[in-house]
This record gives structure tokens, C-alpha cells and sequence, in this order.
């Protein structure tokens, strides 16, 4: 069994989708929808063989001539209800009929080339009385004056007498008392009467029946009293002729309505037809081949390509069932595990739907009795369950039903919980799933279960090719080796610590954690301290530094041991960080012994006072008053 759950976590239904797309008829593209996958090997060899024939006739540029198919099968249901059709229904109906010979014919032609279809053709019927009876009756969607002579005679009549109106409206248009009256001189048809239309101010001056009125309120459409009779005599002539249609709809509808179960015979040969033609367009453009098919779950895919990603997908080579039964893959994030699962997937069930598939010849596809996928995000709100509840709800039913012929893919099986219990949970449920008799395919990250890949005999561990100085992946699947998250590499390139690289791989390797508390000082403390570097290693005034951030060279005004110091760069003194400083030369090396050391910094001082003063600081005022008062003070003393 093929649930619908796996076919849309797969994304069969869009090839479904796809394959519709390419079919004629309505009809034909419920019928695609609703198909059942094939389990048994002799029906998917014979629609493998139908979807190839049927490829060798479009491949050469022939058109198998669907014609009426479209709505066939809603106009026979109508037929069906006692319906009458309308004329263009009746045409498409024997444009449908006239197409089962056609397409007999054509098969026929290609009988050498196509040997099976050739044989399903024999079946068509032949329904040329019906058609010549149509044809004969209809032309253009419309019923001929010829279907019968009572229809012949009427229709006479009736341009007779639209003749004799029409004349006799010219004559009272071009009456020279009516000249004024007419808003246009014009015969025009309102309600199936014959009118003229007249200015609204001489509504009440001619006898007649006034018809219609326009929107505006200045035109009357008037039928004069000299044709009343005439066109009550018309319309009388009209409804014969409906009458007499009628007749004609009803007969030509008969003569469907008798043949009608050969009809629907016909209806689902062609749309037999329509269907495997379909499979045939959408195989022809992924460019597809027909693969060997067994029922001795072989599965070896030869550059195979997911068909929905088709010209963009790296082609992918793939085993078994042959060597051994499961397959776990590894690798990086969104390296292309995922798509290897829905890959193998697809090809699996496009092989058995009928389907060519986008692989190299060599292909052999194994023919399912059940196909389970285990993809994506299991969460459901509504049942409060959790990510890795729902997979194992999941897996926990996939479980129950699992035997031979069957092929299990699971993606990031066991993740989503804790490490260890996740791994040992999951190498579980392969084991069980191998020992029911599945083919299995599954991916993972745990270390865990790449070892049991790797130990087990009939498991076999892949991964996904990985550029390491790219640091992109290359969706290349390598079967016998096992791949890493690539996540220290990744934090490598990305200019992460060699230190904190080393400490990782020792924490991944020995599974021992630093567990020693550090004490962690409170900032405002940090700022009480007097200092936070030792006397003898602080700056001394004068130093000559560089400054590691914008590459300029300062001299140190003052260090306090604090994380920034007083720097003189650029005529101004700065705050800088002290771990953005480098030592060029000590003040010691610089200046001879004895040297005022602060004359380096005065002129600096006094140009700050003076540009201070100069834009009115309160400050520096006041300084300078505390320095004159003091100089006041000194000279007293003295």
C-alpha cells in the first residue's frame, strides 16, 4: 500500500499535477488524479511498454488525433439525464466519434512501431452513421436550412415576410411627413420587433406600439400599426421554426442516446489513450527513460535526477537491496540528504505509476508492495505534540505495517531529543525495521549510528560530498563513507579561535566539560579598584606609543592603571583603550635625565585654555580666576 501521506511528503502529487497538465480531456485528468499505483511487476512492465510506444510517436513529431475530447464525457451525462444538446454539443460529440476511427487508423499506420497500443485500437468502434447524421444537419453551430423540409419551408417564409416589414418601414421612413419625426432613418430590432426609432416629441403623433424607450429619454423605438400584423405574423413563423429545431436537437440526440453504452465504451478507450499519451508528453520533457523493473527489491539508479529539480539537481548513482538492504547517509546541513531520500522516492513511484524516469540507461527500479517516508516537521498543535513526538508517532505506525517489498526513508532519524537516547532509539528502529524485511533508507548526524552502519553486514553508511574551501556542499552522494556535520570546519573558516576549535574537539572526542567556577567581578566594582595593572607595568609620561586602531603615533599624559590612559595625539589628549596601544620607546630612551616632561604637553594646555576661554567655558574661567587669586594670595604673603 501507498499511503497519500508518503506520496505528498515526496511530492508525488505535483508530478500527478504535472502529468494532468499534459492530457486532453477533463475526463482524462480525473482519471490521472485517481490511479493507483502498480504493485505487481507484469502491470508496470505493461505501462512501462504503453508510455514507451507512446513516446516513440511524440519523439517523432505525430499528433494522435483527440478531437472532442475535452467535454465528451460531461456531454453524455447530460445524454444520460434526457438533455437535449445544443448544435456546437452535437458537433463536438461527432467530432469525438469521427476521432475513433481516425485514431484506429492512425495506430494502424504505426502498427509496426507501436505493437501493443496498435492492439488496444482494435477495440474502437466505428460510429459513422451518427457523425454523417450531424455533419449533415450542422455546420458551423448552427442547424442548416436543409436538416428537413418543413425547416426549409419556414425559414423561406420567414425572410419572405422580414422582407416585406422591412419594405414597408423603408416606405414610411422616406414619407416626407415622417422626415422630422425620425430621430435616424434606420430599421431596428427591439424584442424580436421590427422598429424605428423616433424623436420623443412625436411619440404621440404616429399609431403604433411603442416598443423601447433609450436611456435618455430622447428616442422611442416605435413599431407602426402598419406592421403590427406583420410581425405577429413573424414571430408565429419564428416559433415554427424554433419548433422544428427542437425536433431536429432531438432526434440527432436520440440517435446518441441509443448508441450511448458503446459511446462510453469509446469515451474510456480514448481517454486510455489521452492518459498514457499524457505519461508519455511528461516523460519526454525530464527526458526520461524506461527502467528495468523487479519484484526482488533491486534498486540501482544510474545518474538519476530528482524531476522536479531536474536541470539544477547533480545526478545521482544509487544502490540497494543488492549488497546490502539499508543505507545511512551523513553530512552537512542542507548538503542534499533530503533530496537523496525524496529522490529515490520518486523514481520509485513514477516507475509504477507508468512513468519514464530522468536517469541513464542501467536504471532497475524494484516494484513496491509499501513505500513509508518519515520527512519534515511532525509538530501538530492541535494534538500537542512535540517535533520528535510526531515522528515517532509516525514511525510507530510505519512499524506496524512493514514486510518484504517494502522501502522505508527516514530523514534525521532519532534527532530532536537527547543525543544518546535519540541514537539508541534509532539504531532500534532500523534494526527492527531490517528485521521485518524492509529496504531502508535513513539520515543522521549521531556518531552513534554511522558506527552501526559501518559495523552492521548488511548496512552500509554514504555521505554527501562537502567543498571544504568553498564551504559549500556539491549534493554528491559517496556511498562507503561517512561525512561530519562539518561544523567545526565551518567555525574554522569563519575565523573562530584555533584555542576554542582544539577545546571543542577534545569535549566532542573525550566527552569531559570544564566544571570549575570562576569568580566574576561586578563592573561598578571593577571601576572602584584603584587599578587594574601593576605599577611597573603601566606607561610611563612621555612613552611614545602607536595606536593599533588607526595606525597614529601619541605620547602617554598619564596612566593610572585603569583600562584606558591619557594620550596626547593629534595636539589633544585623548582616552584610549589600553589594549588598543602598542610601546614604541620608552620616555626613558627618548629624553635625557632631568627632562620637564610636562613642557611636552603645556603648549597643548595653553592652546586648550585659550580655544576654551575663546567660546566662553564657565570652566576655564574659572580656573583662571582660582589661578589669579592664588598669584593675589602669593604677592600678599610676600
Amino acid at each position: 500500500m501507498i499511503t497519500q501521506e508518503s506520496i505528498g511528503k515526496v511530492q508525488f502529487d505535483v508530478i500527478i499535477k504535472e502529468v494532468q497538465s499534459y492530457a486532453i480531456g477533463e475526463y482524462s485528468k480525473e482519471i490521472i488524479k485517481k490511479a493507483e499505483l502498480e504493485s505487481n511487476l507484469m502491470a508496470v512492465e505493461t505501462k512501462q511498454q504503453e508510455t514507451a510506444e507512446a513516446r516513440i510517436i511524440v519523439d517523432s513529431g505525430q499528433y494522435v488525433p483527440f478531437m472532442g475530447l475535452p467535454h465528451i464525457h460531461s456531454l453524455m451525462q447530460q445524454v444520460e439525464k434526457g438533455l437535449l444538446l445544443q448544435p456546437n454539443e452535437l458537433v463536438e460529440v461527432a467530432d469525438f466519434l469521427r476521432s475513433n476511427r481516425m485514431i484506429k487508423k492512425f495506430f494502424e499506420k504505426n502498427r509496426h512501431q507501436t505493437l501493443l497500443l496498435y492492439g488496444y485500437s482494435k477495440n474502437l468502434s466505428d460510429f459513422s452513421d451518427i457523425e454523417e447524421s450531424i455533419y449533415s444537419k450542422i455546420r458551423h453551430s448552427k442547424i442548416i436550412d436543409d436538416a428537413s423540409n418543413i425547416l426549409r419551408k419556414v425559414r423561406k417564409q420567414l425572410k419572405e415576410k422580414e422582407q416585406e416589414i422591412e419594405a414597408k418601414l423603408w416606405k414610411f421612413i422616406r414619407h416626407p411627413q415622417n422626415k422630422k419625426k425620425i430621430q435616424e432613418s434606420l430599421v431596428i430590432k427591439k424584442e424580436e420587433r421590427y422598429t424605428i426609432p423616433v424623436k420623443s416629441s412625436y411619440k404621440n403623433t404616429i399609431q403604433g406600439n411603442i416598443v423601447e424607450q433609450s436611456n435618455k429619454g430622447t428616442t422611442v423605438y416605435v413599431e407602426p400599426s402598419a406592421v403590427t400584423k406583420l410581425n405577429e405574423q413573424l414571430m408565429m413563423l419564428k416559433a415554427e421554426e424554433q419548433a422544428e429545431e427542437y425536433q431536429i436537437l432531438a432526434e440527432l440526440t436520440g440517435y446518441i442516446n441509443e448508441k450511448e453504452e458503446s459511446i462510453n465504451q469509446a469515451i474510456e478507450m480514448v481517454t486510455f489513450f489521452d492518459v498514457i499519451f499524457a505519461r508519455a508528453k511528461y516523460s519526454k520533457a525530464i527526458n526520461g527513460i524506461t527502467p528495468l523493473v523487479n519484484k526482488e527489491e533491486r534498486i540501482k539508479v544510474v545518474q538519476g535526477k530528482h524531476p522536479l529539480l531536474f536541470e539544477e539537481a547533480v545526478p545521482l548513482d544509487f544502490s540497494l537491496g543488492m549488497n546490502y538492504r539499508g543505507l545511512v547517509i551523513t553530512g552537512a546541513n542542507a548538503g542534499g540528504k533530503t533530496v537523496v531520500l525524496k529522490t529515490i522516492g520518486l523514481l520509485t513511484l513514477m516507475t509504477m505509476f507508468g512513468l519514464q524516469i530522468p536517469a541513464e540507461e542501467g536504471t532497475e527500479i524494484a516494484v513496491l508492495d509499501q513505500f513509508y517516508v518519515d520527512i519534515g516537521d511532525q509538530q501538530n498543535i492541535e494534538n500537542a505534540l512535540s517535533t520528535f513526538s510526531g515522528h515517532m508517532k509516525n514511525i510507530a505506525e510505519i512499524l506496524n505495517k512493514v514486510g518484504r517489498h517494502t522501502l522505508v526513508c527516514l530523514d534525521e532519524i532519532g534527532s530532536g531529543t537527547e543525543p544518546n537516547e535519540g541514537a539508541g532509539l534509532a539504531i532500534a528502529i532500523l534494526e527492527t525495521l531490517y528485521q521485518n524485511g524492509s529496504l531502508v533508507v535513513a539520515t543522521t548526524h549521531y556518531g552513534e549510528i554511522k558506527r552501526f552502519s559501518e559495523e552492521h553486514e548488511d548496512f552500509t553508511p554514504a555521505a554527501m560530498a562537502f567543498d571544504e574551501d568553498t564551504l559549500a556542499p556539491q549534493y554528491l552522494l559517496q556511498v562507503g563513507k561517512t561525512g561530519d556535520s562539518q561544523a567545526l570546519y565551518i567555525a574554522k573558516k569563519m575565523n573562530m579561535s584555533q584555542s576554542l576549535i582544539k577545546q571543542a574537539a577534545v569535549f566532542i572526542r573525550e566527552k569531559t566539560y570544564p566544571t570549575v567556577k570562576k569568580e566574576f567581578v561586578h563592573l561598578e566594582r571593577q571601576k572602584n579598584r584603584s587599578s587594574i595593572v601593576a605599577k611597573e607595568d603601566r606607561y610611563k609620561k612621555g612613552d611614545r606609543i602607536s595606536l593599533t586602531e588607526t595606525k597614529e603615533v601619541g605620547l602617554v599624559f598619564t596612566d593610572e592603571g585603569m583600562d584606558t590612559i591619557q594620550v596626547f595625539v593629534n595636539e589633544e589628549i585623548k582616552e584610549i583603550l589600553r589594549k588598543r596601544t602598542r610601546l614604541q620607546a620608552s620616555a626613558g630612551l627618548l629624553y635625557p635625565e632631568g627632562y620637564d616632561l610636562d613642557s611636552l604637553f603645556i603648549d597643548f594646555q595653553t592652546r586648550k585654555r585659550a580655544r576654551d576661554l575663546e567660546r566662553g567655558s564657565k570652566k576655564a574661567r574659572k580656573e583662571l580666576e582660582k589661578e589669579a587669586k592664588i598669584r593675589r594670595s602669593k604677592r600678599n604673603r610676600e
